[in-house]
């Protein structure tokens, strides 16, 4: 392979008759590095908004979810909970109700989950405390007036135009009485102690969240709990831990959930739409690979008398194919390496100069998120000279075709 790749390299560096030959060897190596470049940026800005997502899915839901088989919920959570703590790779644990409500404020209704909680322990399973504003402390199970309070997510308290310290009422049919007009729910007032604002529209535009005193009391639960929130050490690991849990606690009637398994609709489609990019933008990388055939062919015909000289002197077809295999290859290879040079670069200025804004009340991010994994440059590179390789195979099988005396004769 050694003669092959020296003839290619000096087909390459040596200056030839046509200008023509330069321009669209210059063209092919452009539009490959064009390509490459767009494919790295693409995916390294696909991968950052996965991340970002991810990491608020999983900052405002807990990694793993110990849920009852029964509405019923959980009894005994306390003791449960002790025991989930001491498991191997838990980090957080927090009890937690969960029931759908309405609300009413102003004329407005609006249909809600109202999540219970203990904000002092959810603050070691979720991100829920540190998006609240204004800060609290916990969530008043009943205050100077006698009114248990709530925090509103953002959205869903501009749906119902309430703002902090106004009154809301919620309404359930948990314990709801009979009359001759059918049932009537259960209604009682709470106040807007603060607005949770987590970035993602679902959460910010349907949860409430209120004391699990207040919670169980309204919603008659008694004193058990909808499920217990656990963060584990490896987010990514929640689905085996979940199942390791099950098994350790031993506990009848009690199932476990993982934020993957939540929002795993979620992620399939995040995963199908990076791999439909990649076909398209892959594209560009095609099209380039077209200039190659184009470029080799003038090529071959630009060197017609030197492959008859060649095959004169006892080159045989398969090494003028190499020949033009290995030219097309350096041509990728070029390509290949400018594009991901650039595309390196304009990577890291996105992600040291955030000089792309987005508005933030469309995409929850005011800076474009970037990512680059190593795993993406490998596929595009190896891609790219895949793509390369096969636009040289037919010029060179063609060259390999030439008959040396026709060659000789006709050197023009």
């Amino acid at each position: 392979m050694r003669l092959p790749l020296w003839i290619a390299a000096r087909y390459l560096r040596t200056r030839r008759q046509s200008g023509f030959i330069t321009l669209l060897t210059g063209i092919s190596v452009a539009g490959v590095a064009l390509g490459v470049t767009a494919l790295l940026t693409v995916l390294a800005v696909m991968n950052g908004f996965e991340s970002e997502i991810q990491t608020r899915i999983a900052g405002t839901d807990a990694h793993v979810v110990l849920l009852g088989e029964t509405a019923a919920g959980v009894r005994g959570a306390d003791g449960i909970a002790a025991r989930v703590a001491r498991h191997p790779g838990v980090l957080g644990v927090a009890p937690f109700t969960y029931v759908k409500a309405m609300a009413f404020h102003d004329g407005m209704t609006e249909g809600l989950v109202v999540k219970g909680v203990d904000l002092a322990r959810e603050r070691g399973v979720t991100t829920v405390g540190r998006n609240i504003t204004p800060a609290l402390d916990s969530i008043p199970a009943r205050g100077t007036d006698g009114t248990p309070g709530i925090v509103l997510g953002s959205e869903l308290a501009g749906r119902l135009g309430a703002r902090v310290g106004d009154r809301v009422i919620l309404a359930s049919l948990a314990g709801a009485e009979r009359s001759a007009l059918g049932f009537t729910p259960r209604l009682r007032a709470f106040r807007v102690v603060g607005l949770f604002t987590s970035g993602l529209y679902t959460y910010d535009s349907s949860f409430g969240f209120t004391s699990i005193a207040a919670s169980q009391d309204f919603f008659q639960l008694g004193d058990a709990v909808t499920g217990i929130s656990v963060r584990v050490a490896d987010m990514f690991g929640a689905p085996a831990v979940a199942e390791s849990l099950l098994a350790a606690l031993g506990v009848p009637g009690l199932r476990a959930n993982n934020w993957i398994e939540l929002n795993r609709n979620l992620f399939t489609w995040m995963k199908l739409e990076k791999a439909v990019m990649f076909v398209i933008l892959a594209l560009i990388v095609l099209v380039a690979a077209f200039n190659i055939v184009s470029t080799l062919f003038m090529v071959v015909l630009e060197k017609r008398r030197d492959i008859g000289v060649l095959k004169s002197l006892g080159a045989s077809r398969g090494t003028v194919l190499q020949v033009f295999l290995c030219e097309g290859l350096l041509i990728g290879g070029l390509g290949t390496g400018l594009g991901a040079a650039l595309g390196g670069a304009l990577i890291a200025v996105l992600r040291r100069y955030p000089f792309v804004t987005l508005p933030g009340d469309v995409y929850f991010i005011e800076r474009l998120p970037v990512r680059p994994e190593a795993g993406d440059f490998a596929a595009v590179v190896l891609a790219a000279l895949t793509l390369c390789l096969a636009a040289a195979l037919y010029p060179a099988w063609r060259a390999s075709l030439l008959d040396p005396v026709d060659a000789i004769r006709r050197q023009g």
